[in-house]
């Protein structure tokens, strides 16, 4: 999880640094693009078994969903603040919340409430409407985790039948011909070390994928959480030294309550799920054995 963060860490870096010669459309499609390259390996690895599915649809439209977020996402990385950009993008767990409440029918209790409308409240804390401070373009960056919740319920499907690998190189796939459509509209060549970043941020998002997949197999996920939570002074610091960019006294606030949300809201889901194995590893031994 900590090699993870750290590719998604650097990967946020090198976006803004292809940002300020290349228009985000463009930067998403060669993150796919160089993503699905840095994916192919698993190919070699499964055989072409593994494009074989039967949940076409779905990763349709999850993956339309993913270009949206992520088209937002790669313009907050742009042209706000990193470490705003970064701290808003981990309110995304707290839709996961409430999509999973409403669209799985799942058992929100009211701890897990408050965890939520806590994290919004740091939310507002970094978004500050009416104030003189207000920016319209932290709304983009709100968009990206939301429509990242929606994503994640509907990896959290795909991944009940799906292996992890299958899901990383379809994903990726179906992401390079949907980013390039809006790409083509605003299309120049990148120039000189531009094509360093753009390549870097395939690289490093899908390795950060891969590792990310494989930690949540490996452990528990209220304990990794907090580890991810690393990305955020990683960017701050790295903001800070390459571009100048001081971390401000609300957003630092605002992501303090929205990281202790989603840490409690981890915690919780881990408490049930355990408590759920025990009760099912309890219930499968007969009487008197």
């Amino acid at each position: 999880m900590l090699g993870s963060t750290g590719f998604f860490a650097l990967m946020v870096i090198v976006i803004r640094l292809a940002s300020e010669s290349l228009h985000t459309f463009e930067i998403a499609f060669f993150r796919s693009f160089f993503g699905l390259l840095a994916a192919l390996p698993l190919l070699l690895r499964h055989g072409p078994g593994l494009l074989r599915t039967t949940q076409a649809p779905r990763y349709v439209v999850r993956c339309v969903l993913g270009t949206a977020s992520m088209l937002c996402g790669f313009w907050a990385i742009g042209h706000l603040p990193l470490a705003q950009a970064v701290s808003l993008s981990y309110s995304t767990p707290l839709f996961v919340t409430i999509a999973a409440a409403l669209w799985l029918g799942e058992q929100v209790r009211a701890r897990r409430w408050t965890a939520v409308v806590l994290g919004f409240i740091g939310v507002l804390v970094i978004v500050r409407p009416g104030t003189a401070e207000f920016s319209a373009g932290t709304l983009v960056a709100v968009a990206a985790a939301v429509i990242s919740g929606i994503v994640a319920i509907q990896i959290k499907q795909l991944s009940h039948t799906e292996p992890a690998d299958r899901i990383v190189i379809l994903t990726t796939a179906l992401w390079v011909p949907m980013s390039l459509i809006p790409a083509l509209t605003v299309w120049e060549w990148p120039q000189g070390i531009t094509w360093l970043w753009v390549a870097a941020a395939g690289v490093l998002g899908t390795a950060g994928h891969m590792l990310w997949t494989r930690a949540l197999k490996l452990g528990d996920v209220s304990a990794l959480t907090p580890i991810s939570f690393m990305q955020l002074p990683i960017v701050a610091v790295l903001g800070f030294l390459l571009f100048g960019e001081a971390v401000d006294r609300w957003t630092a606030i605002g992501a303090a309550i929205i990281l202790f949300a989603n840490g409690y809201i981890a915690h919780r889901e881990a408490q049930l799920a355990r408590r759920a194995a025990t009760a099912a590893a309890t219930s499968a031994v007969e009487p008197g054995q």
